[in-house]
Order: structure tokens, then C-alpha cells, then sequence
């Protein structure tokens, strides 16, 4: 795999960054986007614990998800306060992912700054929290609405590895879903490329995340995320810009994930193995066409 690091900024005007990223959908580091927010020191695990830490919250394993296994399916659930010191106490292996925490503790939306100079559309009923104790691993996917993510670090670091859309079939994209076939898993000391071959042909970028710095991930951007220290993150969405991408990810949302569901449901173990040999064939045509 041919890896580069994504570009870095500590500011940018909302110009350039409209002609250099969000037009071209091109990811970039801001690295002072949230500096004044009141989040960046404020939001500490004993904060959340204080005000949130009795709702109960689904919590997902580093396990792929097995054959009987719906979209978004948890693998635990547990109150947010009782996960919050484990991660402390850590190492787990255990990460919340889409836990919309302003619902519960609405007044949060005072410690952020929307960047509506840099993005329009943002979903301000939705910004959604992510945490996960160290080692633990959010796999190869991407976001299943195709919204814009402004995703802030906070505490720890996480170590980010991006794909354009365009980069699917090499790293088998299985139908029907948002996910791939292939493992990430320690990509950066050892890519399975013995069992996925096409993963030789795929040009990623990467990064570590550290406290107070923003990813700028455009919509339908492939990622893997894996938490180097146990921490929490923020995503700001905002829908595409154009009439094409949000139809697009309504068609995601209604048509695509039922449709897997459904079979899920129907033919498990039969529609297990089926993405992953369409999956397999479809990558294997893309390395007859770059050869």
C-alpha cells in the first residue's frame, strides 16, 4: 500500500480551504481549529463522568462483526460512568462509537464552536461522540450518510488511515455494505497483503491524532482508526454539498444497510461468505486493470 501523510495546517482562511479541501475533497489536519473552544480543557473523563455517566451505552469489541450480526449491532452495553473508568484503568479493548452525548447534556454545545465559515450543513441536533480505550480498533469503513466529518481529538492519540472511495474495489469492498473484507489490523508494522493482494495497489494517508487537533474527512472516505492511548473524540457531520451526494446517502441509509440487514437476517451464514468472495473477484478484476 502506498501511504502518505495527510497535509497539516494550524489555521486556514475559509478560501483556501473551500479551493484546497472541501471542493476537491481532500483531506487536511487543522491543528488550532479548537484551540479556544472551552472543550479543549474543559472535557475531561471526570466532566463526562459527572454529568452523563449514568446512561447506559452500547460498547463494540475489536471483533469483526460475525455472520449473524446487524449493522451497528453492539456487543455490550454498560453505563457510560462504568466504561469511562475502565478505559481509565486500561488497557481495553472496548470503544462507543455515534453516542450523541448532547442529547442527554445539551448545554456541551456551549463548549464548542460550530466552523460554519468553513462548511455549511452541518447536523447540529447530531454531533456524536467516540471513545475507546487504548488498543482498541474501529476497522476499515466508511461513514454509511457520506456526510462531511470534522472529527476533534481529545485525551489520548489515534492513529487515522484514510482511502478515497475510488480506492474500494482494492481493498474489498464487500456489497451491499460500507465495509471491507480485509484486515487493518497493525497495518503500519504488517499489512496482510499475502491474503489480500490488491492492498499492494491502494494509496492511503495517514496520521496520528493528538489532543485539540481536527480531521477534515470528506464524505465517503474509507477510514480505520486505532486508539494508540485510551481517549475521546467529537464529529461535527455536515451533508454534501451537492443534491447528487445527499440522495446518495439517503439511498445509504434506507436502501443500502436494509438490504444487508435483511439478508443478515435471511441467509446468514450464505451471505457471509458471499460478500466476501464478490469482494474478493472484484479486487481481483481492479489488479487485471492496473497491471
Amino acid at each position: 500500500m502506498q501511504v502518505q501523510s495527510i497535509d497539516r495546517v494550524e489555521h486556514i482562511s475559509a478560501e483556501d480551504f473551500r479551493t484546497q479541501y472541501y471542493e476537491p475533497r481532500k483531506p487536511l489536519i487543522i491543528t488550532g481549529l479548537s484551540k479556544n473552544w472551552p472543550a479543549y480543557a474543559k472535557w475531561t473523563w471526570d466532566y463526562f463522568k459527572s454529568i452523563v455517566g449514568d446512561k447506559t451505552v452500547g460498547v463494540y469489541n475489536n471483533q469483526r462483526a460475525g455472520a449473524k450480526t446487524l449493522v451497528n449491532g453492539a456487543d455490550d452495553y454498560i453505563r457510560f460512568g462504568e466504561y469511562l473508568d475502565m478505559v481509565q484503568r486500561g488497557p481495553v479493548e472496548l470503544r462507543i462509537f455515534l453516542f450523541n452525548i448532547f442529547q442527554h447534556a445539551p448545554q456541551l454545545t456551549d463548549d464548542i464552536a460550530w466552523p460554519d465559515d468553513l462548511a455549511k450543513g452541518f447536523l447540529k441536533k447530531y454531533p456524536m461522540l467516540f471513545v475507546g480505550g487504548a488498543g482498541s480498533v474501529a476497522h476499515m469503513h466508511y461513514d454509511i450518510d457520506l456526510s462531511h466529518i470534522f472529527h476533534t481529538q481529545f485525551i489520548g492519540r489515534k492513529r487515522v488511515l484514510l482511502l478515497e472511495n475510488n480506492q474500494a474495489d482494492l481493498i474489498y469492498r464487500m456489497p451491499l455494505t460500507v465495509e471491507s473484507a480485509a484486515s487493518f489490523v497493525n497495518w503500519k508494522e504488517q499489512l496482510d497483503e499475502k491474503n489480500y493482494p490488491a492492498l499492494q495497489y491502494a494509496r492511503a494517508l495517514t496520521t496520528v491524532l493528538e489532543h485539540g487537533e481536527t480531521l477534515f474527512m470528506p464524505g465517503g472516505y474509507w477510514h480505520h482508526m486505532e486508539y494508540l492511548d485510551g481517549g475521546f473524540a467529537m464529529s461535527l457531520r455536515a451533508l454534501d454539498q451537492t443534491i447528487g451526494g445527499k440522495l446518495n446517502g439517503l439511498y445509504h441509509i434506507a436502501g443500502l444497510r436494509s438490504m444487508n440487514n435483511l439478508m443478515i437476517k435471511v441467509a446468514p451464514e450464505w451471505w457471509y461468505h458471499y460478500k466476501r468472495k464478490v469482494a474478493r473477484q472484484r479486487a481481483e478484476r481492479a489488479m487485471k486493470r492496473l497491471a
